[in-house]
């Protein structure tokens, strides 16, 4: 058997034996199933927050755009998703407390138990699913394409492979199986790409002799806006825009509120996140940059960083290095196929309290129809595909939860023709009959859509909806605003641009200004919560 592929079969013959140690448990509940009996602690919690939220678009995706763009990718990914965990406190943490004492499982059954509306409660899954799908397809199209650039299986194969693996365990362990996985797979994914990043600059020439040629060869790679011009500043402002209201609603995420032991584990990870958003992102996108040295016409530009690993490392080496990236894409896929079982099987089919086989039926299912669109119809770049569907879909849903959680006026009509009209834009933007050039689609589309929300709540009537569950907002913690606005101003350093970059170290002195931010913002979160815990 060739080598490289025997190698992925022992890691995939370990997580399935994950899910065979916890089929027992999985069997006993939904809660136990679905939610891992709600009590996770602060090392599993942050671990499987991470390794959900870090897919195939961080590793093959943030790559290939690092290839593309240069490190002008960088600042927005890796200090823009560190200051979108404050979301996990705004939402995550009410949405914790909230599911505790209401037994919620799925992400819309806080929106049923606000706004008591069977329509809305559909309609808010149904949109979580659909856009799910599409997302659920890239961690298949990332396994063929980096099994078919590495050990030369056929992608089909590849993608395949993979996904029956992730298929396999989740259905037998449930959640349980998944957050050790999760805790597995994200020590893989951080440490292999650190010994790839360091591999790869260390064959290449060293790290800052190589950037001197990258910078005479192609200098754009250190600019701003970037080596092909996306990095404008009205996309730049929207993907700040976009990782904070979008990824607290990625159902895997959104569902993961609900599994905390308490609050301080949730505020631990809010804590940490920055500081592995900073550290992690730069790995990615710095290979890809260097990547540029070593291949400099690239078409699939997502391969890079398995391309990198075959020309730097040995078959055994480079095929373990490889599984760090695979763990990624795993860590991701079993979590959207649990969540949108449970969505799935309790917002839209009756099913017995303790009945698992139709849910397993249903995991089956749906890890069929996201293989069936990475083999029908992969797209081009992973970047390109979620960012213009997946990403924008789901952060139309974040004006419906936060008024939800916060605004006593927040009705259902507002809630529903926000949603509606929302989704309206994001296919418009999709198919091309709206367009905003310089400025990402994200930004109208959520001023729009908050605009609708909070003129249709205010000119229309609640209907026994419960606002009892609503939060009053904590005074110490409004002391905190000017800094976490001073924190995102200084986040858009714009006036830094189109200037020659100095460079330090081989690297543009801007890339290290992002590195000292993201640690600021850690030590912000940690004195915030220190402050509102009193």
């Amino acid at each position: 058997m060739n080598t490289r592929l025997l190698i992925l079969l022992i890691y995939l013959l370990i997580t399935l034996s994950i899910g065979v140690a916890f089929r027992k448990e999985a069997k006993k509940s939904k809660i136990e199933f679905f939610l891992a009996g709600r009590g996770l602690s602060k090392l599993f919690l942050f671990f499987t927050l991470a390794a959900t939220n870090f897919s195939a678009f961080t590793i093959f995706g943030f790559s290939g755009a690092g290839y593309r763009t240069g490190y002008a990718f960088y600042p927005v990914m890796g200090f823009g998703t560190g200051f979108m965990a404050l979301s996990f406190y705004i939402i995550g943490n009410k949405i914790l407390i909230l599911s505790k004492k209401r037994n919620y499982i799925t992400p819309s059954d806080f929106i049923y138990d606000r706004y008591r509306s069977t329509f809305l409660k559909k309609l808010f899954s149904l949109v979580m699913i659909i856009f799910t799908l599409p997302y659920l397809a890239t961690q298949a199209i990332a396994s063929g394409n980096s099994l078919n650039s590495l050990i030369g299986i056929p992608y089909w194969f590849g993608a395949i492979l993979i996904t029956v693996f992730i298929i396999t365990y989740v259905t037998l362990g449930g959640l349980r199986s998944i957050v050790w996985t999760d805790l597995i797979q994200g020590i893989m994914m951080i440490g292999f790409t650190l010994v790839a990043f360091l591999i790869i600059s260390y064959k290449s020439g060293g790290f800052i002799s190589m950037h001197g040629e990258i910078e005479k060869s192609t200098p754009l790679l250190f600019s701003r806006p970037g080596n092909d011009n996306s990095m404008t500043y009205g996309v730049w402002f929207g993907f700040m825009f976009l990782w904070f209201f979008a990824d607290p609603m990625f159902p895997q995420l959104f569902q993961r509120f609900m599994v905390a032991k308490d609050e301080k584990s949730l505020n631990n990870a809010v804590i940490l996140y920055p500081l592995i958003t900073t550290f992690l992102f730069f790995l990615t996108v710095s290979i890809g940059v260097m990547g540029r040295y070593t291949f400099p016409n690239l078409e699939n530009t997502d391969n890079v960083f398995p391309l990198l690993l075959g020309q730097y490392t040995g078959t055994i080496l480079s095929t373990i290095l490889l599984t760090g990236n695979i763990a990624a894409l795993m860590s991701t896929m079993d979590s959207q196929l649990l969540t949108l079982t449970s969505m799935i099987t309790i917002d839209f089919f009756e099913i017995e309290k303790k009945e698992v086989f139709k849910e397993r039926i249903t995991t089956i299912v749906l890890g069929g129809v996201g293989l069936l669109i990475a083999l029908i119809n992969p797209p081009q770049t992973i970047l390109g595909f979620l960012t213009s569907t997946s990403f924008n879909g789901y952060s139309v849903l974040a004006p419906a939860v936060i008024g939800g959680l916060y605004w006593r006026k927040a009705n259902r009509y507002g809630a529903v023709l926000s949603i509606i009209v929302g989704e309206a834009m994001v296919f418009a933007y999709y198919l091309g009959l709206i367009r905003t050039p310089g400025v990402h689609s994200v930004v109208p589309i959520m001023a729009v859509t908050t605009a609708v929300f909070i003129v249709t709540s205010l000119i229309t009537t609640q209907q026994n909806e419960n606002i009892e569950i609503i939060f009053n907002i904590k005074k110490n913690s409004l002391r905190w605003i000017p800094v976490f606005a001073i924190l995102f101003i200084l986040g858009n350093d714009f006036w830094a641009w189109g200037r020659q970059p100095v460079i330090i170290a081989g690297l543009p002195l801007w890339v290290l200004y992002y590195v000292a931010l993201g640690i600021i913002l850690s030590i912000c979160y940690k004195l915030f919560f220190m402050s509102v815990e009193k």
